[in-house]
């Protein structure tokens, strides 16, 4: 396993991290938490040393089976978790006051809940999980921050942008105020390329790049025909016509390069891991097949600068967590 700088908190963190949603066991539909918790801990012992979890998955259920894991290795594992916004609205809406989505009372408490729930004694990455830079200067969001760092509860704080907005987090990363920045960065979307990375690497923001596998439409297995248990979200993500334009656009990807569609999954986690501004790249991994798969793409190695050249052209504008696009 390779290991980068999570920008200026200094942490030394995996190439490959463990995005925790889908343990969570509400919206990936068939997650069980004897696998979750095999699957976590071979990550770990194929050297992934960065777990990614929330509050809102599963209502701390995914935080408290990071915990039981982490506390019972020898091994440092960083936990990032974070912290819903107060309206339980996502994305963050314009024009919505920071003190009806991160007051200092709702970010503590729901912090100690979070340190309740890992059964730990500090957070390495605490993180708002929407976020607008209307609310830089408003509200008192940035004392509890301040607060919980100087208590030792928290060490480093980020945010995680909101779906396909990378701009709306421009501003937080000049200020300084931020240490991390999660956002959704693939071969389709490839917008936080345009100013945010530049951004990052000049202010030394770390960045944890999620969805890297476009909810499984960047893997190969997605096809006209896939179907998905009642109740999964991936019902609504690819709802319509939308297995179909996915499917069209991966058969271009693997013609354009001369690859199989076997080796999309791999193709697509270098792609991310081939800029210099990511640190590390989360993807869901509820089974030990999936941990197997995906683990030994954090070597090092990224893409040939003529496999990404390709890829340039294979931006994809649209966001399937909302409306028909």
């Amino acid at each position: 396993m390779h290991y980068r700088t999570l920008g200026k908190t200094g942490l030394k963190v995996s190439e490959i991290g463990f995005g925790a949603w889908g343990i969570g066991q509400t919206a990936w539909v068939g997650a069980k938490d004897d696998e979750s918790l095999k699957a976590l801990n071979k990550a770990i012992d194929l050297g992934l040393n960065f777990i990614d979890t929330a509050l809102g998955y599963g209502n701390g259920h995914s935080e408290r089976l990071v915990g039981q894991v982490v506390r019972e290795r020898s091994e440092t594992v960083y936990v990032a978790t974070k912290i819903p916004p107060k309206n339980l609205e996502w994305p963050a809406r314009k024009g919505v006051p920071a003190h009806e989505t991160f007051p200092a009372d709702h970010v503590i408490s729901c912090t100690e809940q979070s340190l309740r729930n890992l059964g730990l004694d500090a957070i390495d990455v605490q993180q708002f999980h929407v976020w607008s830079d209307e609310w830089i200067g408003q509200g008192d969001w940035q004392e509890a921050v301040i607060k919980l760092k100087e208590q030792g509860k928290i060490r480093h704080f980020g945010i995680s942008i909101n779906d396909h907005e990378p701009e709306n987090a421009l501003e937080l990363v000049k200020s300084g105020i931020v240490d991390t920045v999660q956002v959704i960065y693939n071969i389709f979307e490839q917008s936080p390329e345009d100013k945010l990375f530049p951004l990052c690497l000049e202010h030394n923001v770390g960045v944890i790049v999620r969805v890297a596998l476009d909810e499984g439409g960047l893997t190969g297995t997605i096809t006209p025909d896939s179907t998905f248990p009642e109740g999964d979200f991936r019902n609504g993500y690819f709802r319509g016509d939308r297995k179909r334009q996915v499917w069209e656009r991966v058969n271009r990807i693997t013609e354009d390069l001369g690859i199989g569609t076997d080796q999309m999954a791999e193709t697509a986690l270098r792609f991310v891991l081939s800029h210099p501004a990511v640190s590390t790249v989360i993807p869901g991994m509820r089974t030990v097949r999936n941990v197997e798969r995906n683990m030994p793409v954090g070597d090092g190695r990224g893409l040939p600068d003529d496999m990404r050249a390709k890829l340039k052209a294979h931006r994809w504008i649209r966001n399937f967590y909302k409306g028909d696009e």
